[in-house]
This record gives C-alpha cells, structure tokens and sequence, in this order.
C-alpha cells in the first residue's frame, strides 16, 4: 500500500466517523441542551489534545508554550462556540440541510482572508468564491419544510468555523501545530466549563451511552484526520471531506427522516464544485510561491 493511498484511507475512516459524531449530536441535541453536550465533548477531547501534544512536544511546558496566547485560546473559544451552534442547527434544521451550508466553508475562508491574513485572491479564486455564494443562495432560498428564520443558524456556524480557520492560519506563522492543537482541546474546555455546568442535565442511562460515544468519535475522527493531513495537502483531501455532505444527506433521510429537496441539492452541486476549485487554486497558488522562493 502506498503512502498516499494510506494518507486516503485516514481521510475516509474520519469522515465516516465524523458523519457518525454528527448523527449522535443530532440525536442528543434534540432531548438536551448543546452547551451540555459540547462542554462533556470538550472535556474528553481536551484530554486526548493534552496528551498527544504533549507526546509530540516531549514535555507539556513544551506543548503550552506559545507566542500567540491570547489567538491561541481564542480558537479554541471559537471552536466551542461553533460546535454549541452546529448541535442546535443539527437538531432544528437538520443534519442534511446542515452540511449543505457547511460545504461553503472553503468558500468563507477564501473570502475572509483577503481582510484578516492579506492574502491576495485572483480572478480565478474570486469567480469561484461569487459561483459558490450563488449555491449558498439557491439552499437558502425558501422552501417547504424548513422554517424561514432557522436556515441562518448553519450559516452562522459555517462563519464562525471559516474565522477558527483563519485565526489557526494566523497561529500557524509562530506556534508549530501541535501546540495549535493543544490550545484547541484546552481552550475549548476551559469556556464550556465556566458556563456549561450551569446547563447540566441529567441523561438516561442509554443517552449517557451514547454520550459516551461521542466523545470517542470526537477523538477517533481528530486522530485520523491528522493522520491524513500528515500525508496528503488541503487539495487532495478537500474533495474527500465532502463526503460528510453526502453521508449526512443520507443518514438525515433515512434514520431521522429528513427530505431533500432540490434546492438543497442543486444548491449543494454548485457549493461543492466552487470550494474545490478554490482549495485546488489555493494549493496552485502556495506550491508557485514557494518554487519562486528557492529560486529566490
């Protein structure tokens, strides 16, 4: 087996896992409140963040250690704030038409880092950033069975998780990765903590199981994904990710019995299609800048 091919099977396993960690978010949501549930999800993921930055760092002073304290936590803080905010959008607008907007997110990053990172973006990338928000448009057109005023919960949340891309690009300039990630976990438990005990509600002996389960799809989904990333760059492993949109259509229609309509899909072609054109720019983009800088 080669190493791309490995770097692949990562990829897939943590979209299956993560279209699982989705379908369980949905199912708690639904009966308990998402500060509940993101802040137990944090906890156990904080642990796995601590111990393997820790493990790659050789020390935890090592792991801590960081230029960017104040961005560091704030990633984390946005990354708490988006998962609280994609539990409810799983719950009330459901997993399929979730993703859908979710597949913008590509799309959101490009966008914003011309203001936020100074990048600059061509004619090429733009063409594909105004086709992709003619997507997004076309799924939040309105359309029966999805209440008018909820379709912008996901919008928001795709928002949110594009600025915890940007601020982890900013990071990335003075902390390795693993130290990104380790302020990740932490950073992310230490918010919910301050105010997710004042949401606790007790769970079912079963709903504790399935609790359960969540936080070792949480780590599990992490720990491929790095593993994947580790092997393949951004362009090769985008088109992969969207699976997640596909997985989530199917889960959504047949287990909690959502309907698609062709907003959603026609919607979803066009949004997909964009995002990849723009990560495969991107990575065209970085690959020419850094050929000019050895020959530099």
């Amino acid at each position: 087996m080669s190493l791309k091919t490995r770097g692949y099977i990562f990829a897939f396993v943590a979209i299956v896992i993560f279209a699982m960690q989705d379908g369980i978010s949905k199912h708690l949501g639904g009966a308990y409140p998402p500060i509940f549930i993101t802040m137990l999800r944090f906890w156990a993921f904080a642990v796995f963040a601590v111990v393997l930055a820790t493990r790659a760092s050789g020390s935890l002073r090592k792991a801590a250690a960081t230029k960017r304290p104040l961005l560091q936590i704030s990633r984390g803080v946005l990354l708490a704030v988006q998962i609280v905010i994609a539990i409810t959008s799983f719950a009330v607008v459901g997993l399929a038409y979730t993703q859908a907007i979710f597949a913008s997110g590509p799309l959101m990053v490009a966008l914003l880092s011309m203001p936020l990172l100074g990048e600059r973006v061509g004619w090429r990338r733009w063409t594909a950033i105004c086709v992709g928000l003619i997507g997004v448009l076309i799924i939040l057109a309105p359309q029966d069975g999805v209440p008018r005023l909820t379709v912008f919960i996901p919008l928001v949340a795709a928002l949110i998780f594009a600025l915890y891309v940007i601020t982890t690009r900013m990071a990335s300039r003075d902390d390795p990765a693993m130290t990104s990630f380790f302020y990740t976990g932490v950073g992310g438990a230490a918010v919910m903590t301050l105010i997710g005990p004042f949401f606790w509600t007790w769970m079912s002996p079963g709903d504790w199981l399935w609790m359960l389960l969540l936080c070792m799809t949480g780590i599990s989904s992490h720990y491929f994904l790095i593993r994947a990333y580790d092997i393949l760059d951004a362009a090769e492993a985008q088109p992969l990710m969207y699976l997640q949109l596909v997985f989530a259509s199917i889960m959504g229609t047949t287990v909690f019995g959502e309907t698609l309509t062709i907003n959603m899909v026609a919607g979803s072609i066009v949004v997909v299609a964009a995002g990849i054109f723009t990560v495969w720019r991107e990575s065209v983009v970085a690959r020419r800048k850094a050929a000019e800088a050895r020959r530099g």
